[in-house]
């Protein structure tokens, strides 16, 4: 048992490098988030993704609104992520009306679909007050449907099909949560698994936040 242990632990430590290595040599200068410290009120990225349970299909559209201030380039023709009108999009912009969580992850990240689970149900007690996004990043389309419908998950789920989002964000590992200030401006991240309580207490701190950046 501590062999087959150790093999699984073993396993998702290396999932976790693996990905951690992919991004740092696709984004040499950045850190990743959740393990280095990030600016503060880093403004997100503005991104849309098909809505994974949907019938759009495409990669995300990374488009950035505004060029002068964007990290990434938008030489792009293609129009800014936050003003597409697509059908079965899912739009990042439009939740920020709130704080936001986002989680990222993938299925064969450990124990990350199952994190999902754990993210469902603190969906359904803050939806009223938080917004919430799980972003699949890179795996087989129909797997995540079957996913989505076997587990019955009732949160948004997006489809970062190439993985460009993960890389806007500098996603290293999984699952990576990011909170935000309504707005779009982070306020926190994080990575590795969460129980629900750990996971309420991080919305909990951030729904405190915002009470005090809203009243100074």
């Amino acid at each position: 048992m501590r062999d087959r242990y150790s093999l699984i632990a073993g396993l998702i430590f290396a999932a976790i490098i693996v990905v951690a290595t992919i991004n740092m040599l696709e984004n040499k200068n950045e850190d990743t988030l959740g393990l280095d410290k990030v600016a503060r009120r880093w403004p997100l990225p503005e991104f849309a993704v098909p809505n994974a349970a949907g019938r759009l299909e495409g990669d995300a559209n990374v488009a950035q609104d505004d060029c002068a201030a964007a990290d990434t380039p938008c030489s792009s023709p293609r129009h800014a992520a936050c003003r597409i009108r697509t059908p079965g999009a899912i739009r990042v912009c439009d939740l920020f009306g709130r704080p936001l969580v986002l989680s990222f992850w993938f299925s064969h990240g450990g124990n990350c679909v199952a994190q999902q689970d754990v993210v469902n149900r603190v969906y359904a007690r803050y939806r009223g007050r938080v917004s919430f996004l799980s972003l699949n990043v890179r795996d087989d389309r129909g797997t995540v449907r079957e996913l989505i419908r076997e587990r019955g998950w009732q949160m948004p789920v997006g489809y970062d099909r190439d993985g460009a989002v993960a890389g806007l964000y500098r996603v290293g590992g999984c699952p990576t949560f990011a909170y935000a200030y309504p707005g779009g401006t982070l306020e926190s991240a994080s990575i590795g698994e969460l129980t629900a309580p750990q996971l309420e207490a991080h919305l909990r701190a951030l729904l405190r936040a915002t009470r005090v950046a809203e009243e100074g």
